[in-house]
Formats: structure tokens, sequence, C-alpha cells
């Protein structure tokens, strides 16, 4: 080892020297606190308190005598984790603090006072790496965070650094906003040589600069709810932002916009019954941080997919308050929609936080125990990368595992949501490499006795090598079906080379889900998501328009799979216009008339567009904001008539929403096929016809042919129905199927007919030549 004389001198950006100390490559730890060895009585402080440098004894020794005397701390118990207001030993109120940090060597849990003030008391009691600790007095509203001591040691993967603030991962809520100044990284993030910045421990106090943990008082109030209890086969679900949906509401009181409180409002939630969904998907409302590369841009994480709170409801979207009041105003919005006959699904972000990679801010966890909460590479610097946001969380490692389940439990015990849909759920079903159909995460859902009974919803990829695992996932899961939304896509659009995949996706995507006990509904059919061009957009642009995003138009993807009817973006054109609204009408009435659970995206019924812009996640704002005067104008009135009206023919018809495959073959001796696929000579479709390109498809369903009974035991019976979907940009001549499929049609739909408000009502008989328009679908009931 060469002299300190011999070694060259290193500065940090104060111009401070740093002692080298490391191989090369390895930037050391930056210190920029002095040790006090020689302490008089006086003073008041122990030999080795660090005291930040520069600051004078005599300062030092004023400083901890105006600090509050820290609390007494009682033992309390290692469960539950977090922060639980109770009536402790000799009925004694307080809150029991427990945090697990398996490879900590001390924790502190620091209170704040409204001003700022800070008390830290030391958590001494270790049971099973939970630390844990009873504060007599400690109340609900109490703000609160920790502050763990442990090595800095980067390159092992140890990130401890008491100097800054952590969340408590099971806060139940959170008070202040995330901002991402240098005090909030545990690394130098400014330092000259990024290579090694996060080698260079930052030793500067984050408390000012970050949201605190909230206690809050556990309440009965959920007992009385009435959950809907929607059976998967009768499900509609429409996704929707919080904030975007009811930003811009004429009839919600504007101090209630944009929030849980806003949703809940009767003007929004009679939207949706007249709609008829049964269950609103909404994005993200766990709390979650903004990305510092929005912020120098000036703009916010908008859809919220960057979550650091698994407990806490989103305070941004709270009315009522942060302190604690954020939960009971969510508990609230779930009721109303309850009271409605409207489930509740959160889109949970599980698979990565955002504390993102090695340069990265340190909010919670990785602050917490980096190694025992994220995947690492085999150089332990480094995050594994499943996601495409810096970092993936280890779930297959005990506490992590326990750290989810513990949450989602708690939204549906305490917060009585009715279902998750799971954000890259492929990473969370990795065991220490591979997708693992066996693994932990599926192992302990399937035989949990709450999150068993509530829909699973999974989106069955992620960024990482064999990612891809649409139709593999367990029973008791539906999946987003992306491969139903590219074929109909290309349908409509004329870029499908034959018919084979429509047909699969059109029934239920039997291929991909007829295996270990799935039905047709766990396939969550899906044309349009948050994730892409709205379906106005998806008509009206072919090339994305993220420029507002600020990344040069990179963002996004290019893989849209659309057609802008012969002009890019908005167009005066009469007959364009008026092409792109059948071409609406044409994929809505698909949508919603194919097998499987049907999801909206908010807004698509009315024509809500965000200008070609297909990565909105960064605009709260107009672009992402859903636009509610569109319903003044007649035609985005009719396609919102038409979807309602679609959705109860859905609702009324149990031929419409079947709960198993289609078998090919009659139920009863005297029935018909329950399925039957007819060209536009009238004659059933051949292997062949499969295989050759097709603009017309004919598709019957046998009402008299519905496996399974009802609850009293009885046959399912109900009308058969044709259902004639033309891609093609002429008219074309269709023979209807005559006996014995049908005497006489009554034409139920027509989507080249504008105006929806009343059905054709044509009855025509079986074997005549019906002219079907140009790029359309008609619904034909089978007459008596």
């Amino acid at each position: 080892m060469s002299s300190a004389a011999e070694q060259e001198a290193v500065q940090d950006p104060a111009g401070r020297a740093v002692e080298p100390g490391r191989p090369p490559g390895r930037a050391a730890p930056v210190t920029v606190r002095t040790e006090i060895t020689e302490i008089t009585e006086s003073t008041g402080i122990t030999a080795g308190t660090e005291i930040t440098a520069g600051t004078g004894i005599a300062a030092a020794t004023e400083a901890v005598r105006a600090a509050p005397r820290a609390p007494v701390v009682w033992p309390g118990a290692p469960m539950p984790l977090g922060a639980r207001f109770r009536v402790g030993p000799d009925g004694v109120a307080g809150t029991n603090f427990a945090l697990w940090a398996g490879g900590a060597e001390a924790v502190e849990v620091c209170l704040f006072e409204a001003d700022g003030a800070e008390t830290r008391c030391p958590l001494t009691e270790l049971t099973h790496e939970i630390w844990h600790g009873f504060l007599p007095g400690v109340r609900p509203g109490q703000r609160y965070g920790y502050r763990v001591h442990g090595r800095w040691d980067p390159w092992t993967g140890a990130r401890w650094n008491a100097a800054k603030l952590l969340l408590d991962p099971y806060a139940r809520a959170v008070d202040g906003t995330f901002s991402l100044p240098p005090e909030v990284y545990g690394h130098m993030r400014d330092w000259p040589d990024q290579h090694v910045a996060d080698t260079v421990r930052d030793e500067r106090d984050s408390a000012p600069y970050v949201p605190k943990g909230v206690v809050v008082h556990d309440d009965d109030d959920w007992v009385e709810d009435r959950r809907p209890k929607t059976p998967w086969a009768d499900s509609v679900i429409y996704e929707l932002h919080v904030r975007g949906f009811t930003k811009l509401h004429p009839d919600i009181p504007p101090e209630l916009r944009g929030t849980y409180a806003g949703l809940a409002h009767p003007a929004a939630i009679d939207h949706l019954t007249r709609l008829g969904v049964t269950a609103v998907e909404l994005l993200p409302v766990h709390q979650f941080a903004h990305e510092d590369h929005l912020l120098r841009r000036g703009l916010h994480n908008y859809w919220g997919y960057n979550s650091i709170g698994y407990f806490a409801p989103h305070a941004d979207y709270s009315a009522s308050g942060t302190a604690g009041q954020q939960v009971g105003e969510f508990k609230r919005m779930v009721h109303a929609l309850h009271s409605a006959g409207i489930e509740v699904i959160l889109d949970v972000v599980y698979n990565h936080t955002a504390e993102a990679g090695e340069l990265g801010p340190m909010l919670s966890l990785r602050g917490i125990d980096n190694r025992g909460y994220y995947r690492l590479q085999h150089d332990p610097r480094r995050y594994a990368d499943y996601t495409g946001c810096g970092n993936t969380l280890h779930v297959v490692q005990p506490q992590v595992l326990r750290l989810i389940t513990d949450s989602l439990r708690y939204w549906v015990t305490e917060m009585g949501v009715d279902g998750f849909r799971f954000d890259l759920a492929a990473a969370l079903a990795r065991s220490m490499h591979d997708v693992d159909m066996l693994s932990p995460f599926l192992a302990v859902i399937a035989q949990d006795p709450v999150l068993r009974r509530v829909k699973l919803i999974a989106e069955p990829w992620d960024v990482g090598n064999g990612g891809y695992q649409v139709g593999a996932f367990p029973p008791l899961w539906t999946e987003w079906n992306d491969r139903y939304r590219d074929a109909v896509r290309d349908f409509w659009r004329g870029a499908l080379p034959d018919v084979r995949d429509l047909g699969y996706r059109l029934t239920g995507s039997s291929d991909l889900y007829a295996w270990g006990g799935r039905r047709p509904y766990a396939s969550v059919n899906f044309v349009t998501a948050h994730d892409g061009f709205t379906l106005r957009d998806l008509v009206s642009y072919e090339h994305k328009h993220n420029e507002a995003n600020g990344e040069g138009n990179r963002d996004g993807t290019n893989d849209n799979r659309a057609w802008n009817c012969g002009t890019e973006g908005e167009s005066d054109d009469p007959e364009i216009n008026a092409l792109r609204r059948r071409q609406l009408r044409n994929l809505l009435t698909t949508l919603l008339l194919s097998t499987g659970v049907p999801m909206l995206v908010a807004g698509d019924e009315m024509g809500r567009t965000q200008g070609g812009n297909n990565n909105a996640y960064c605009q709260d704002n107009e672009i992402g904001w859903l636009d509610w005067s569109l319903l003044e104008q007649p035609e985005w009135r009719e396609l919102t008539a038409l979807t309602a009206r679609v959705l109860r023919l859905r609702q009324t018809h149990p031929v419409l929403r079947r709960r198993a495959f289609f078998s090919g073959r009659a139920q009863a001796p005297d029935g018909l096929r329950d399925l039957a696929w007819f060209a536009r000579d009238g004659r059933e479709m051949t292997e062949g016809d499969w295989y050759a390109p097709a603009a017309t498809l004919g598709l019957y369903l046998s009402g008299r042919d519905i496996p399974g009974r009802d609850a009293r035991g009885e046959p399912v019976t109900d009308d058969s129905f044709l259902a004639v979907l033309h891609a093609g940009a002429d008219p074309v001549a269709f023979e209807l199927p005559g006996a014995p499929w049908a005497e006489r049609y009554e034409l139920v739909l027509d989507t080249s007919r504008e105006d929806q408000a009343e059905p054709p009502g044509t009855v025509l008989e079986g074997g005549t030549e019906l002219t079907v328009p140009a790029r359309s679908v008609l619904l034909l009931r089978v007459a008596a």
C-alpha cells in the first residue's frame, strides 16, 4: 500500500480532500463530518459523536441542548410491520413501530413537528431482523420516517446512509411531495465522474426535502360496505385515471376535481352507470414519486407507474388533506362506487420502485436494505432491470414477498378494493432469473384465502429475456391480451394476411387459454389502453407525435397498427371525419361483442384525443385529461350512446358473455353447433378459407346451445345472433345463412349509421342477399 503522500489527491465538488483508499475505479465514500474525540463533560456530547464539518464545538453543544429529548421507547412488538396506533401496556395509547431491515446495524424512528423539528428515537429491539419499539403518546397524525445505519460499500451492494430520511414501506399515508434535489440521493449525485458517482456517499441530511409517513388510525368504516362481486363473465372494465377523469368535469365542484372525492361524486358515477361498465380499473393510486429527468424539464409523472408507498393512497389525489385524511377519502370513494354496483380494481406496480438504478434517489427500500429488496447483478453495484425503470424488486426474497402480499391484503380487507391489475407481472413471476409459473409469488397468491378470491389481472410480459408470457399464467388469473388488440386493429385497417388469428380472438382466444380449467374470461380484450393511442387517435394518426414529452419524439412505441383514413392528424374534410367515426364504431362494437372481458379506456366512448401522443405518461394537463365538452357535440354523444347500447345488449344476452369456450358442436340432439363461420356466399367456411385474405367474416352464435346451467340448475338459453364484420372499402353482398340456422333475421345494429338512437328493426329472410355497407359491422338476431 502506498503512503498518503504517494497517492493522487482527490477532491469533492466543494474542494474538500477525499481519501482514495479504494482499488482503481472505486471512488471512496465522501465524509463531510468530523468526529469529536475529546469532549468535556459540560458539553453534553459524548465521544464518538459526529458533528457536521465547519460546526464549532460551542454551536454543536448548543444544538444538542436545544434539541428535544427523545421520548421513552418501550420494546413493543415486531408484528405487524409499519406504524400502528394502539393501546399498549397499562392502557397507555401510543404507536408501535416495526421495520424489517435485515442487514442494518441500527434503526431510528424520527418524529417530525409541524415546523420540521425532528426527534430521533432509537429502536433497540431486534426480532427476526425486524427492529421495533412502542412510543407512548404518539398518536394518529404524527409524521415520521426512519434513519437506518449500516455499512456503505456499494461494491458489495451495501448502501446504508443514515443521513437520509427514509419512507416507511408500510406507511399508510404520506404527507408531502417528492422533489429530487441532490440531498435526497444517497450518493453524490453531481459528482464530476458519473461513472463512479454512485460509490461516493452524500452525508447531507435529506429530511427537509422528503415527504414523511403519517400514523393513521385504524377504524371499522369498512364493515357495512357491500361489494358487487360481479362474475368475471359479466364484467366490463373501464380504465381511468382518478385525476384525469374528473379534472375537467363541469358538474363536479372545482375543489373536488382531480381527487378521490371527485370520482365519488354522483356526476362521475352517473356517467359510468349510464355507460354500463361494471368495474373501474384505476391507474396507479399507490403513493408515487416523479422522475428526476421529468422534473428537470418542468414535467411530472402523470400516470403514476413509479410507486414508492405500497400502502398509501397517493396524497395529491386527496381533497380532504394529507395528514391521514386521504385514507378515509379513498374508502368513501370505494363505498360510493360499490353502492352504484361498480367494482374497483387497482393498477399496481410491484415490479420496481421510484428509486430507479444505482444513480437514483434514496427514498425508502434502498436505504433500508438494498441487497434485501432489489435484484442485483453479478456486479452488486448494478441492478437487474427487467422493467426498463432501473430496478426490479427481488420477489423471491421472503421479506419482499411479504411486503407485496401484505399490501395486497390491506387494500382488499381495509380499503375495500375488488382486484388488481399487475403491471409487468412477468417480472413478479421470475424466480432467480427466468419467468417461472411455479414461482413463490404465484404460489403464495394461489393459496392466500383473501387474494385468491379477488380479481387478478396480469400484464403478462416484462422487458427481460423470455418475458413475453401471454397465455401462460395459471388459473385464477386473467390477462391483458395484446394479441386481441393487434388482430382487431390489423383487420380494420386491412393489414391481416388471413383471418385465422382474428377467429380465435373474437371467440375468447381458446388457443391461448383453453387449458388448466381456464375460461374465455381469462382474456381481457382491449383495442386501446392508457399506453398508446386513444381510439380516436388510432384512426387519425399513423405516427406518434410525442414532442410535448421533451424526448425528441423517441419515446413511445412505433408499432401503432394505426390507419389515419388518408390524412395525418385532425382534418376539416367531412368525408374523412365521417369515415373515422365509422371506424370508431366498428372498433368499439367488435370489442364489446367479442367473447372475453372487454376493457374500455376512459374517453374512448366520446372521442377523446391526445393529439397523436401515444405516451402521455408525463402530460398532467389537457393532453392527458378527459375533455367532457366533447359530449356537447352531437357526433360524440352518438358514439357514447352506441357504446352504452352495445353494452346493454351484452348484459341482456348470455350468448355474448359465455362462461365456456365454444366447442363447434351441438350441446343438445336437436340443437345447432354453438359456433359457425360463414363466407360471403352463405356457405360455411372451410379450412382453406382461414388461410386466405378476407375482408368479410360472418360469425353465428347459437343461443340454444350455451353450455352450463343457471343458479337454479336450469339450462341457459338465449337468442341466436349473426355478426357480419366487413373491413372492405366498398359495399359487399353477403348471403344470409338459411335453414337450419335461421328462417328470418332482424337487423339489430348497423355501424354504418351515424344515428344509433333506435335499432334498425329490418327483418330479412334466410338465404337472401344482404348488402353490407363499406367498413361496417352488422348484428342480426335470429327471428322466431
